[in-house]
Parts: C-alpha cells; structure tokens; sequence
C-alpha cells in the first residue's frame, strides 16, 4: 500500500484515539492512542497482504489457486494499458486479484475446460518475475 495511506490510517487512529482520551482524562487518557494506533496499522497492513507466488505446480493468488497445467498464453499489462484492461476488454468472468496502488497486471489465460474463468488478471510489483515463474 502506498505511505500515505498508512499516514492516513495513522491520522484516523489519533483521532479516535482523542475522542476516547476526552471522554477518560487523568492517567487512562493513553489507553485509547494504545489501543487505537495498533488497531488502525494492523488494519493496513492486513488489508494489503495478498501474496501472489508459484508453488506446488499452482499459481497462489491470496486464496485463489491455478493449476500450471492449465495456464495458457500470458501477457504482462502496464500501467498504461491496465485501465482499458480493467474496463472495456474486461471479461465479467475473468478472475481478478487487483490492487490499485500496484502498476502493472498480468492476464494469465486459463486452459480448464471445466472453468468458466476465461483468464486471470493479477497484480504484481514483477511482473516480469511471475511470468517466468509460470513458465511462459
């Protein structure tokens, strides 16, 4: 996730932290900002922990799982191109694993006969990385 993100979350965390001091003063005034600053970040970090790897013959992203066998074509996306990948030339059945803050994507077709998933489209900081882990 981008810096400023967390500066925000850190911004609403004191904040809420303020409240709860001007409702508690004396010396449980800190228990807010102890609770609310940790809360708030953990958030953040939880929210942009989606992984994205190669492993067991099984392209992971976050939950989803795609067998090797079944990758077919893929194409790296920049962020140039990611809106009209995004938008126009978007398959509604297409899987998605896309995070904004991440420039580039990658379409990875998906060969399952039994899978109405046309392709994957996944967001990667290497894309060049995952295209050679897949093989491709």
């Amino acid at each position: 996730m981008p810096l400023w993100w967390y500066l925000l979350a850190l911004g609403l965390a004191v904040l809420l932290g303020a409240e709860v001091h001007m409702g508690y003063p004396g010396i449980r005034s800190w228990i807010g900002y102890a609770i609310t600053v940790p809360l708030c970040l953990g958030a953040m970090v939880w929210l942009g922990r989606v992984r994205v790897q190669v492993a067991d013959g099984e392209l992971h992203a976050g939950e989803a799982r795609l067998p090797l066998r079944h990758v077919g074509h893929v194409d790296v996306v920049p962020r140039e191109g990611k809106q009209v990948a995004l938008g126009p030339e978007l398959d509604p059945a297409a899987f998605l694993m896309h995070r904004a803050w991440i420039g580039p994507v990658v379409r990875i077709e998906v060969t399952d006969p039994d899978d109405d998933t046309p392709y994957w489209i996944v967001s990667t900081r290497d894309p060049d990385a995952l295209v050679k882990a897949l093989g491709r």
